[in-house]
């Protein structure tokens, strides 16, 4: 486990699963690309289930690692407000050091910048929407 001691405002989740370590790849790649992303685009770039998703959000964040937000309107008419979520600072650096120690080669992934158009590129292709 990583040590966070030197982390204010954050601490070790209570279950670190397999579903989780692809939920925090997920969000710092959507971290070094300045997306916040909502449920449903993480269970399908982690390829996860919903509820699989939503325990290791709801952990996360419990842990201090990540932030939720209403959005203002979703960008598609008709359409219910989704809820974001993202990293905060003590959590990009607790998520790196969980990755360093559980998953290395994710993190050089991962942190890497990716060059991305509007909607994140990587993520466009996983969602397999169009990224314009």
């Amino acid at each position: 486990m990583p040590d966070l001691s030197r982390l204010k405002g954050v601490s070790v989740p209570h279950r670190v699963t397999e579903p989780l370590l692809d939920v925090v790849e997920v969000l710092l790649q959507a971290h070094h690309d300045g997306t916040e992303l909502y449920g449903w685009a993480i269970a399908k770039a982690a390829k996860r289930s919903g509820p699989t998703v939503y325990g290791a959000v709801e952990r996360l964040q419990q842990a201090g690692w990540i932030t939720r937000r209403w959005e203002e309107q979703n960008p598609e008419p008709n359409k219910p407000r989704r809820r974001l979520y993202q990293f905060t600072a003590p959590g990009v650096l607790a998520a790196q050091e969980l990755l360093a120690k559980r998953r290395p080669q994710a993190l050089s992934q991962t942190s890497r910048p990716v060059p991305r158009p509007a909607f994140g590129g990587w993520l466009a292709t996983v969602l397999g929407v169009s990224a314009r």
